[in-house]
């Protein structure tokens, strides 16, 4: 294997909590909340249930191949060239997603934080961090995310200890005052982004998990998972708690406005920069797992010996792709934000079911032929 560390049970936990958080932390309410309006909180518990079920589908695909990543097994499981086919498009689907994340990124700073810097330099010194974390293996920059995850965990606790004097709960009412297809639609989306665009990505990373019995994989996901969607839910409520359903799906960066609101005493104000640091950790370390993934990927693809080499020239491509990707901010929240949650079911319902039916029927062939 290129890759030679190993993570602990714990250690995936975090990763997959991370990610699940993401870029969701920001943007996510307003998505949801553009079809849910004031019953987005249902819409988040709704996909919590769905996401279990989709942990469950994939801890069935870690089982079976358990020492190879989705790139390594496609050969077996496709053919030498379909496979090999099937795996490149696999690889473009987190590489794409840096992209996003980059303009993603830079469209946040440059409108509601630094106006007057070039989206290029910051998208450039973003990408800089995200390769120097993935040259440095998979064990190191796991453990950034374990001296982050304390930070995190106390600067959310405290944004919504903040937040609670500013709650009114006649913003959830009427309580599915639209019928249920409002609710089902949102929930489509938190479905897409915090829980499948995540976990189709792990199939490059279950190798590395250093368990003991399968069952603590399980639970690391389900706990990872769940709690990661349960303080996205509960900044869904917040925002329809302190706007009213209607006013959040028309914020740009609701949690951010939501930030802008609190005043303790006239004293502790604009604490913004809160949510602008629980965001950047989140998007630094979901970017790195999107970027780790592909570039381990495409050095097994084409069977190199380390996948370091890659991630300069990778890196100058995101650069220019984050750029081209979306003309404007509004085209990406108009355009990408419809579809591509679609493209993220698309990617987790063709690959999924073709590994588990494939993967059984190759299980039962060599048992058969003993």
């Amino acid at each position: 294997m290129i890759e030679k560390g190993k993570i602990s049970v714990a250690q995936f936990a975090l990763l997959i909590f991370m990610v699940t958080v993401g870029d969701s932390i920001l943007v996510l309410p307003g998505s949801v909340a553009v079809e849910a309006k004031q019953d987005s909180w249902i819409s988040g518990i709704f996909a919590m249930i769905v996401g279990m079920g989709l942990v469950m589908l994939f801890y069935q695909v870690s089982k079976l191949f358990p020492n190879q990543t989705f790139v390594e097994y496609s050969e077996i499981l496709f053919g030498k060239f379909l496979g090999r086919i099937i795996a490149l498009f696999f690889i473009f689907y987190p590489f794409l997603s840096v992209a996003l994340l980059l303009r993603e990124l830079g469209d946040f700073l440059t409108t509601q934080i630094l106006p007057n810097t070039p989206i290029e330099a910051i998208t450039t010194l973003f990408i800089v961090f995200v390769i120097y974390g993935s040259r440095l293996g998979l064990e190191n920059w796991i453990r950034t995310v374990q001296i982050l995850f304390p930070y995190f965990i106390f600067l959310a606790v405290l944004f919504f200890i903040f937040l609670f004097p500013l709650f009114n709960f006649e913003n959830i009412q009427p309580v599915l005052g639209d019928g249920i297809k409002p609710m089902l639609r949102g929930s489509l989306t938190f479905i897409a982004f915090p829980y499948m665009e995540t976990l189709i990505v792990l199939l490059m990373f279950f190798p590395y998990v250093n368990i003991k019995k399968s069952k603590e994989l399980r639970n690391a996901m389900f706990i990872s998972q769940f709690s990661g969607g349960l303080l996205l839910m509960l900044l869904m409520l917040c925002s329809v708690l302190v706007f009213g359903g209607e006013l959040v799906a028309h914020q740009q960066y609701p949690t951010y406005a939501l930030a802008k609101k609190i005043s303790i005493g006239e004293f502790l104000e604009r604490i913004e920069a809160i949510i602008a640091i629980l965001w950047l950790i989140t998007i630094f370390i979901k970017s790195t797992y999107y970027f780790y993934a592909s570039a381990l990927g495409l050095a097994q693809l084409f069977k190199l010996k380390d996948y370091r080499p890659l991630t300069f020239p990778m890196g100058l491509v995101l650069i220019v792709l984050s750029l081209s990707v979306s003309p404007s901010l509004v085209y990406y929240n108009e355009a990408i934000g419809q579809y591509w949650p679609m493209y993220d079911f698309s990617i987790s319902l063709l690959f999924i079911p073709l590994i588990l039916i494939l993967g059984w029927l190759k299980k039962r062939k060599s048992k058969g032929t003993r």
